[in-house]
């Protein structure tokens, strides 16, 4: 043996020594430390007057004769109302409808390298989204007024087509018109912003695999854009639903809230017709709410590392697949 091997036997600890070095150690470590959760009264105390207002506010609402509450029950279900909300989900889609149609349009003119696309699109964006919608409407209330006629054709040629305005629905069809070009103002940005947050090389791998501009949108872009677009367009959605009520300055009053209005003009009881109102405003905007959150988390697929349920039940089934196969 040598000298080196010598040492390295001589210094290498004994198999007792090392086991009592570890028992040692073992000892010196701390106890776990117990936590307690911080006591926060402050809270509990904001919690319970709270709810005490609230009830305070319930009960009062409750005994209050004023809200004539018998009114409410009487109408929640009234014919008139509910045909006037049907009136109402018909604006909300036709208008929603055209002003998707028409925002991605100008979503497209305004990230198109054309000055002259993106300059009308700039300027629609700039006169819609800067004047209320309740003055938009009265004025597409008076265009019967300053148009009679509409004729389509060639310049001092003949004439393809002629509608007179006078036969339209006029305040229904103007109200989605009205509501729609609104819309496609807010929608153009949120398509825009969508298309903007999928990054460029989603595109340059796109066109070196051979994809058409077409294809590219549709199969690698709009697909993910849609993670952006579906919850502020849901909110639109919800929005435009409440935006209806102001469909008075056409005018029409076969909507929701104008047949509330014809109504308490003539019982004088505006505070339950209000109420009705609210109550089938409340539950269509819930069922929209609803259908929303199940498209966000359809698009929202692979954007988050969080397992569904029923990917926890897969990979717990594949786990005792491979205990059992063991």
């Amino acid at each position: 043996m040598s000298q080196d091997e010598k040492d390295s036997a001589a210094s290498a600890p004994e198999p007792d020594s090392a086991a009592s070095a570890a028992t040692a150690v073992t000892a010196t470590e701390p106890a776990p430390i117990k936590a307690i959760p911080l006591r926060r009264p402050g809270r509990w105390l904001a919690a319970a007057i709270i709810l005490i207002l609230l009830g305070l506010f319930l009960y009062g609402a409750a005994t209050n004769p004023a809200y004539h509450w018998d009114t409410y029950r009487l109408y929640l279900r009234d014919s008139k109302i509910a045909s006037g909300a049907l009136v109402t989900l018909e604006l909300t889609v036709l208008a929603m409808a055209i002003g998707v149609v028409l925002g991605v349009l100008l979503a497209v003119m305004r990230l198109s390298p054309n000055p002259v696309l993106r300059s009308v699109a700039w300027v629609y964006l700039w006169i819609f989204r800067g004047t209320p919608v309740y003055v938009q409407l009265v004025f597409w209330g008076l265009f019967p007024s300053l148009y009679k006629t509409i004729t389509l054709g060639v310049p001092f040629g003949p004439t393809l087509a002629n509608w007179n305005v006078q036969d339209f629905s006029a305040p229904f069809v103007f109200a989605v018109i009205g509501l729609g070009l609104n819309e496609a103002a807010y929608m153009a940005e949120i398509v825009r912003a969508g298309i903007g947050s999928v990054g460029d090389g989603q595109r340059e791998a796109s066109t070196a695999l051979g994809m058409s501009w077409s294809q590219t949108m549709t199969r690698t872009v709009l697909p993910q854009a849609m993670r952006v677009i579906i919850p502020p367009t849901g909110n639109e959605l919800i929005s435009m639903l409440k935006t209806t009520s102001l469909v008075t300055a056409i005018p029409l009053t076969t909507d929701l809230y104008g047949r509330a209005r014809d109504i308490y003009g003539i019982n004088f009881q505006p505070i339950p017709l209000l109420l009705v109102a609210a109550t089938w405003y409340l539950a269509i905007t819930s069922v929209l709410m609803v259908g929303q959150f199940y498209l966000e988390r359809y698009y929202s697929r692979g954007s988050s590392r969080k397992m569904t349920a029923k990917q926890l039940r897969a990979l717990a089934s594949m786990q005792r697949s491979g205990v059992e196969g063991q």
